[in-house]
């Protein structure tokens, strides 16, 4: 079987991290967890990815999209995903930063 199009790079126990995933599973999006280091300045592989150590990041390759920071995952993927689709409640991504 082949990989799932979204990969998503996060800590252990991160509420913003966190924040992404029940995202991801509301939407049913199947997606490949790869867990960093905590240490931020060892984070080298998100930095390649991303341009930046920061977490949560994700990579879409179905639409090209790499990406940074909760609040902005979260608004992409109910932007990208959510809609008739996912038929979801649209006032779930509250208040809340990364």
């Amino acid at each position: 079987m082949s990989q799932p199009a979204i990969t998503l790079y996060r800590l252990q126990a991160c509420p913003f991290c966190e924040r992404v995933v029940r995202k991801l599973e509301e939407y049913d999006l199947e997606y490949q967890s790869r867990f960093v280091e905590a240490l931020h300045s060892k984070r080298n592989v998100v930095k390649r990815v991303t341009g930046s150590r920061t977490v949560p990041a994700i990579v879409d390759e179905n639409t090209g999209v790499t990406m940074s920071e909760s609040a902005n995952i979260v608004e992409y993927l109910e932007r990208t995903y959510g809609g008739a689709a996912a038929g979801a409640d649209e006032g779930t991504a509250a208040a809340g930063g990364s």
